[in-house]
């Protein structure tokens, strides 16, 4: 059977559900969104309830794109009625002289060279103001007030909702197995939940599609490593709730020497989320698995019992996603060279809380061919993304001698 829509988006998650609201924004009027899953599935990088919204990035390229991505949740929530953005502050913790301290610096330079203000904070002031911590003398951090906790899931079903009002159609299980990219148009074979094959036909196309773009690179003409990272987070039962309650303890990342960890104040679960940035797990797309482990609990438990104590009770529960990640973890958002009806989006593991303002770029891009945002820096024609021997230059160790990078490139 063959169907004739003005646009397709592959995925209905984070990002494809943002394109389907923002181009009913825009006035399309044919648009099919396919979802291989369920609509709201557990599976995707919006599973859970909170993600992170900051500012604070050690490149201009994304603190640039900060004002408009409040702007673009605010819509949402102006449309939706519900909140979706907790601002609790911004807690960003390292000690000096190692990795995390030369993050610091370098964020602290692109907040000044865009003009976002901020405070820089002594291991005292981090005592003062927030005594649930237990920090080194040569801790130092940077606060930052606009930072907060995004209700993510909250964002794809407020998203979902309003596109199925103003009529977009989506179609659950219903799995993308191959794209033909015409000069004006794409034919996407759609395999459906009870084996059905059928083709669908568009003017424009937005493949969204996350940890699973990888199965879809090859038709799409994209020959760089995307390295899949299994990750997880684990729920506390905290000794003092109370303490760690958002108008009382901020988000935060602590960028240590060899990890990142990364938490939020109690929030949709009666317990204090933890994490950590990229522990390195790589996988091939169908080893991951949806649920998580009490050895990296143990972990996080360990992070807690250092230097937020009070927070460390029993595990309440793991949960897991995964990371898709281009070789310089920058986000993939543009065109397809030649192809400008294709438009192609990956979040390397940050995107969460720009998915309202890619929604809209991607939408842009697809319905008056431009976007007013600088994305520049994301492009496909980057040496990363176009160039298929460009080595990995995130990871634990980001010395491409290390052989990380060999490890990551072995579950492209």
């Amino acid at each position: 059977m063959s169907r004739g829509y003005s646009h397709i988006v592959i995925g209905a998650g984070t990002v494809g559900s943002a394109v389907a609201y923002w181009l009913a924004r825009r006035g399309a009027e044919r648009v099919v969104v396919l979802e291989r899953f369920e609509l709201l599935h557990p599976y995707g990088a919006f599973g859970d309830h909170s993600r992170i919204i900051r500012r604070v990035y050690p490149s201009a390229d994304y603190v640039r794109l900060t004002d408009a991505m409040f702007e673009a949740w605010e819509q949402l929530e102006h449309d939706s009625g519900l909140p979706l953005v907790a601002r609790t502050g911004g807690l960003d913790l390292a000690e000096r002289g190692t990795r995390g301290d030369d993050y610091l610096d370098r964020a602290r330079r692109a907040l000044d060279e865009t003009g976002v203000p901020h405070e820089s904070l002594s291991a005292e002031d981090i005592r003062t103001r927030f005594p649930q911590w237990r920090v080194s003398d040569d801790t130092v951090g940077i606060f930052q007030a606009d930072a907060g906790v995004l209700d993510i899931r909250r964002t794809v079903s407020a998203h979902l909702s309003l596109a199925r009002a103003a009529g977009v159609e989506f179609r659950s299980g219903a799995r993308a197995d191959r794209i033909d990219v015409g000069e004006s148009g794409v034919a996407v074979r759609v395999v459906t939940a009870d084996g059905d094959v059928e083709t669908v036909h568009g003017a424009a196309l937005v493949v969204a599609a996350g940890s699973w773009l990888g199965e879809l690179m090859p038709d799409l003409g994209l020959d760089f490593t995307l390295t899949l990272s299994q990750e997880q987070v684990s729920y506390f039962s905290s000794t003092d709730l109370a303490a760690f309650t958002p108008d009382r303890h901020p988000v935060w990342i602590h960028h240590g020497a060899q990890d990142t960890f990364y938490g939020f104040p109690v929030y949709g679960e009666a317990a204090t989320k933890v994490a950590r940035d990229m522990r390195g797990r790589f996988i091939d797309s169908g080893d991951r698995v949806f649920t998580g482990d009490d050895a990296e609990g143990e972990v996080l438990a360990g992070f807690l019992r250092e230097h937020l104590p009070a927070s460390a009770g029993p595990v309440l529960a793991h949960r897991t996603c995964v990371y898709d990640m281009t070789p310089d973890r920058g986000f993939l958002l543009d065109t397809l060279p030649g192809h400008p009806h294709v438009a192609v989006f990956s979040g390397a593991g940050h995107a969460g809380k720009f998915a309202g303002l890619v929604g809209q770029i991607l939408a842009d891009l697809q319905t008056g061919g431009s976007t007013p945002h600088p994305i520049d820096a994301f492009s496909l024609r980057r040496p990363a993304t176009s160039d298929p021997d460009h080595p990995i230059t995130f990871a634990l160790d980001t010395d491409p001698a290390s052989g990380v990078g060999e490890e990551a490139r072995a579950h492209r």
